[in-house]
């Protein structure tokens, strides 16, 4: 029997050791054969540049995928990249236009606001621009409003009514499955709890979220009819009246300029290059022309660009999280090198965990006392993303960006009725202590344990906005009238001090460049901290792609659902975070 155990010991231990030499080999063919991304791409005379924005707009590019591995194409489309490639199409002579062709564009308010100012820069060399659309939504028109041209299919819509934000909330769902939230915060406008224990939004989160979608709005509107010539009041009422119901309505107010299909809009720039009709349009691909940010300047001065994007947890966190190691290892490295000369923390980030963003935070204090560091806010800075930037020197956000929400929070759900009720299970315990199993979700806590954890939460509140009031450079108390978690637009927030310039990512970097005493080409950006390879994303997180892929598959409209509970799930200590869900459309 024994000698029976070790054949089948070794056999097992052979099937594990071929399988898994087996799937290196194929791993090594893939990559072997798959396409190289870096490939020289010949551009031909009088081309045109074709912005096809059809994949989510993140701050950088990310080739973590499978599937980016076999078509050599990116999971995403990097602002950074985008942004860059659009300058060196400004200057490149065999370029003579760009073709925006964009419908559901997938990025937020800020980000939007930096591509759109990169076109308007492009528009100042002569060249021209033209969109094509079969459908478009509110923010893929606020893109294309600075076109020269605008065709929208014939039968096509154009979305044009304002923006919303939309919450879910699960205090009916919760109550079904026996789950007690047991919530813990400071401020009346912290609502990031909210979902967990009402129906609805409540009067200071109707509040806030009406003033700074309202900014957005209005600024957004603002340069629409700047773009479009028309005045603002016109274009306020064509929105708010919801004017535009068909393609018809929106040539006739003047929103676009041309009803036609795709094959005509490419007729109309044949004719500005001269091409006959029946002749090829030369249309340059993102994915081939594209080119990184990092790629551009000289000289062996660097400014580091540290870009902070996804939720803020404790750990080095994964590809789309900012991990509180990983990050503070990322600043201590542009610090402690030479060659960086400043540094511009790029934040989009709804928050996370107080104790990682305090982490971080410590990090760019020692690094301000030996370089300047610049603050860049995206699309959102909230929460933890503010606390993460309040420390720098300067901090540069857009008009539209979402910040502050100064406040702090903590939940601790309460299972004991969803195992005793529905499942049929109790449970017992034995302690050396009166409060030796504290926390836990099987019980509900007694009011001591409840009056500790609230002293917990007010204690890091106050960190918080002591920390925020000293580099605001105000007193704390009118800091805290500006916090208790309210969110502010990026132009609210400037005329309360809470941010220093209202301005893009380049506004930044010259900012620093600036501080540094450096001149514009004279150095080099340097991007931290480091991305993954293919084959490190491979082998730590397909399984977790795969799986979430299945689990999207088959939740379908349920998947953000899902999401939340996992985020809810994930949260370890007090929370500095955001409203769950703001979704604007």
């Amino acid at each position: 029997m024994r000698q029976f155990f070790k054949y089948v010991l070794a056999t097992v231990t052979g099937l594990f050791v071929f399988g898994l030499v087996g799937l290196l080999l194929v791993v090594a063919l893939i990559v072997s054969l798959a396409p190289s991304s870096d490939k020289e791409v010949s551009v031909a005379k009088d081309s045109v540049l074709e912005l096809k924005l059809d994949k989510p707009i993140a701050e950088r590019e990310s080739r973590t995928s499978f599937g980016s591995l076999i078509s050599s194409q990116a999971d995403n489309i990097g602002l950074d990249k985008l942004k860059a490639t659009i300058r060196r199409a400004k200057t490149d002579s065999d370029i003579k236009g760009i073709f925006l062709n964009v419908e559901l564009v997938q990025a937020g308010m800020a980000s939007l606001e930096e591509i759109r100012d990169a076109l308007l820069d492009f528009k100042k060399s002569g060249k021209f621009v033209v969109a094509y659309a079969d459908a478009q939504s509110e923010k893929s028109y606020y893109l294309t409003s600075i076109a020269d041209r605008i065709y929208l299919n014939p039968q096509g819509t154009l979305e044009f009514n304002g923006l919303s934000s939309e919450t879910m909330y699960y205090k009916n769902l919760f109550e079904k499955v026996g789950i007690q939230p047991q919530i813990f915060r400071v401020g009346s406008f912290k609502s990031a709890v909210e979902p967990f224990f009402r129906e609805n939004m409540s009067d200071s989160a109707r509040l806030q979220t009406s003033s700074f979608l309202n900014s957005l709005n209005d600024f957004m509107l603002g340069h629409i009819a700047t773009a479009r010539k028309i005045t603002p009041e016109r274009i306020k009422t064509i929105s708010d009246s919801m004017l535009v119901h068909n393609a018809d309505d929106a040539k006739r107010l003047g929103l676009v300029t041309n009803l036609g299909y795709y094959d005509q809009a490419l007729d109309y720039m044949k004719g500005k290059l001269g091409v006959e009709k029946d002749e090829k349009l030369s249309l340059v691909d993102l994915s081939d022309y594209g080119k990184s940010d990092d790629e551009e300047g000289s000289g062996s001065s660097r400014i580091a660009v540290i870009y902070a994007e996804g939720d803020i947890v404790t750990g080095k966190g994964g590809s789309s999280s900012i991990g509180s190691t990983r990050f503070a290892e990322a600043i201590r490295k542009a610090r402690l090198d030479d060659k960086v000369k400043a540094v511009v923390l790029r934040v989009n980030s709804p928050g996370g965990s107080s104790l990682a963003s305090d982490i971080i935070y410590r990090e760019v204090m020692l690094t301000k006392k030996v370089k300047p560091v610049i603050a860049s806010m995206s699309d959102v800075a909230a929460s933890g993303g503010y606390f993460i930037a309040m420390g720098c020197d300067t901090i540069v956000a857009h008009p539209n960006t979402i910040t502050g929400s100064i406040g702090v929070f903590g939940v601790l759900p309460n299972i004991q009725p969803l195992l005793r009720d529905k499942l049929g299970i109790t449970t017992d315990r034995v302690t050396t202590g009166k409060f030796s199993d504290f926390p836990t979700i099987t019980r509900p806590l007694t009011a001591f344990e409840q009056s500790q954890f609230q002293q917990e939460i007010n204690r890091i509140y106050a960190d918080f906005t002591t920390k925020a009031a000293a580099g605001r450079r105000m007193p704390v108390e009118r800091l805290r009238g500006f916090a208790s978690g309210r969110v502010w637009s990026g132009s609210e927030a400037k005329a309360r001090g809470l941010v220093d310039v209202l301005g893009s990512f380049d506004d930044a970097l010259r900012i620093a460049a600036r501080r540094a005493n450096l001149k514009e080409g004279d150095y080099r950006l340097q991007a931290l901290p480091r991305q993954r390879t293919f084959m490190e994303s491979f082998f730590s997180g397909i399984n977790e792609e795969v799986r979430l892929s299945l689990v999207k598959q088959e939740m379908g409209p349920l998947f953000p659902v899902y999401e939340q509970y996992k985020k809810l799930s994930e949260m370890k200590g007090a929370q500095a975070r955001m409203p769950f869900e703001l979704n604007i459309q």
